[in-house]
């Protein structure tokens, strides 16, 4: 299967548990052999792109916007995310589905769910109504009607404990059927690692003192605050107890301030932030590990510290609830209850017989319920049995039928395009053979037409030379003086007629009326009797003769003596 997993977290960045547990079971579930594709947040310095032990992760950044509304920061994120998803069906084909994680990423899972016809599953972590013990304000209105558009929008729903599925089910209104419990897995320390457990320590704790552990993000819901409140009372009576306390959180300050205040502060150490390798070791070298939650739907890192063979103390609240068995894999206080807190991490530190037997039975419960192989298997099932019924749902069956229609006929267009391409190819081919044979007769008829072509252009010019020879010659028949020259006297004017049988037969009065002929004389002439200046305008006159047909070329010459 291909999958879209979208987290607003993933390492490096790690704001809580979520960060752990997108990153576990994407790295199962591609152990598994599946495509796992994990759209995040950027962080850092950390790739934009990379492949993780078989994992896409594809990290982005929100849409530029300088704003300190976390919501509005949210809402860019989402957008990002989608465009990254449209980028990835391109590139690496359609996904089978997307499990998208909290609320942060519901606007994102609802559109490309809507836009690519896949189902969504989504993994509830905690909801807003429960960590702030209900709905005050606004934005806390806000972000538990996001939650409940998620769980609209998603096939099914996974929670962590029991105690999440039915605060899901009260708070977002989620059907039973829809929801499912899949517990957080968590991943064995490697205890054959070697290092040196004495040096490290030191640079928490005297040799001589026992480490009570917190790991966590200081946020009132965790507790912490009821752990500062019972440390002067465990020192009382454990004398070499060492509170070493990871994280931060936007309280930490706060609660530093109430530690200089006490008489103990030498005993407490706020380490600040730590990075997992690190946190791995101070839960080797520990003596007991606190999780004093308020609120708690699952509790991740009470598994990460039974992993490492350390005793744990947690509230008998939420997850925790499910995961501790009292005085068999760890011990519960009393929730919200600083007294109940000191009774039991006294009684680890006191009882070293109790210890070792809680750290047995919680390794061996890690091994057979809590792995993330284990965690995986279960989740691959609900894929597989979730993405058949989807499909045949009457929304998603119309939605696939229309994908499928377009696919059709985008495959049709191609198969059709293909075929008239080939097809092409092969008469232009055969053309250019055809042409290759004839082409020496095509060349013997192009010499015999230009050899044509030569021969009509050649009489063409003869008869245009041949006009003009002839229009010259008719230009030097006769000229006629148009002014009143001298004629020489007794000079007979010469007639010319044809003989013909009408002319003949005409009366005296046609031989009156003859025309007389004009007297010719030459142009040369012409200059030899005007020794004035003369303007000299030729004309070419054509006259008709009804009678006999014959055609005369008169030319005229006017002139005009100053």
């Amino acid at each position: 299967m291909k999958i879209l997993m979208l987290s607003w977290e993933f390492p490096p960045k790690n704001i809580g548990g979520l960060s752990t547990h997108v990153n576990h079971l994407s790295h199962a579930l591609a152990k598994l052999g599946h495509e796992v594709h994990v759209v995040t947040c950027e962080e850092g310095t950390a790739p934009v792109k990379e492949l993780n032990n078989n994992v896409y992760v594809h990290r982005v950044s929100p849409y530029n916007i300088s704003t300190d509304d976390f919501v509005k920061w949210v809402m860019h994120l989402n957008f990002a995310m989608v465009e990254e998803g449209y980028r990835i069906v391109q590139q690496y084909g359609k996904m089978d589905l997307i499990h998208a994680h909290d609320w942060l990423t519901t606007y994102a899972a609802k559109t490309l769910k809507w836009s690519l016809s896949i189902p969504i599953v989504s993994t509830i972590h905690a909801t807003e109504a429960g960590r702030n013990g209900g709905i005050r304000t606004e934005m806390q209105r806000y972000i538990s009607n996001t939650e409940c558009l998620l769980a609209d929008e998603s096939s099914k729903l996974i929670t962590c404990s029991n105690y999440m599925k039915n605060q899901v089910m009260e708070s977002l209104r989620a059907k039973e059927e829809r929801t499912v419990v899949i517990a957080n897995g968590v991943s064995e320390i490697d205890s054959a690692i070697e290092f040196d457990k004495i040096s490290f320590k030191r640079n928490y704790a005297q040799d001589y003192e026992k480490i009570v552990l917190f790991v966590g993000r200081h946020v009132y819901e965790k507790g912490l605050h009821l752990l500062i409140e019972a440390a002067p009372r465990i020192v009382d009576e454990y004398r070499d107890a060492k509170f070493v306390i990871t994280g931060h959180g936007p309280i930490t300050e706060d609660l530093k301030e109430r530690v200089n205040h006490t008489i103990i502060k030498d005993k407490i150490l706020f380490t600040g932030y730590i990075d997992d390798e690190t946190r791995d070791k101070l839960y080797r070298i520990a003596d007991v590990a606190v999780f004093p939650s308020l609120y708690e739907p699952f509790g991740i890192v009470s598994l990460e510290a039974m992993a490492a063979g350390c005793p744990v103390v947690v509230s008998d609240t939420g997850g925790l609830r499910e995961i501790i068995d009292h005085g068999h894999n760890g011990l519960k206080m009393l929730n919200g209850s600083s007294n109940s807190l000191k009774d039991n991490v006294v009684e680890i530190l006191k009882n070293q017989g109790l210890c070792d037997y809680i750290k047995e039975n919680a390794l061996k419960d890690v091994k057979e319920i809590y792995s993330w192989s284990k965690i995986g298997e279960l989740t691959v099932n609900l894929y597989k049995d979730l993405i058949p019924k989807y499909k045949d749902t009457l929304w998603a069956s119309d939605q696939l039928d229309k994908q499928e229609k377009e696919e059709n006929i985008v495959t049709e267009k191609t198969v059709i395009e293909s075929t008239e391409l080939v097809e092409n190819v092969a008469v232009e081919e055969g053309t250019k053979k055809e042409e290759e044979k004839v082409s020496p007769k095509n060349s013997e008829v192009k010499k015999e037409n230009d050899k044509v072509a030569e021969m009509s252009n050649k009489e063409e010019k003869n008869v245009e030379e041949k006009k003009a020879e002839d229009q010259l010659k008719v230009n030097d028949i006769t000229i006629e003086v148009a002014s009143k020259p001298k004629t020489t006297p007794g000079k007979k004017r010469q007639t010319t007629k044809k003989a013909t049988a009408s002319t003949r037969t005409r009366t005296s009065k046609a031989k009156a009326t003859e025309q007389k002929k004009p007297n010719v004389i030459s142009k040369e002439k012409i200059q030899e009797n005007f020794s004035d200046k003369v303007t000299v305008s030729i004309k070419t006159v054509a006259v008709d003769n009804s009678d006999d047909k014959n055609k005369e070329v008169k030319k005229s010459i006017d002139t005009d003596s100053e």
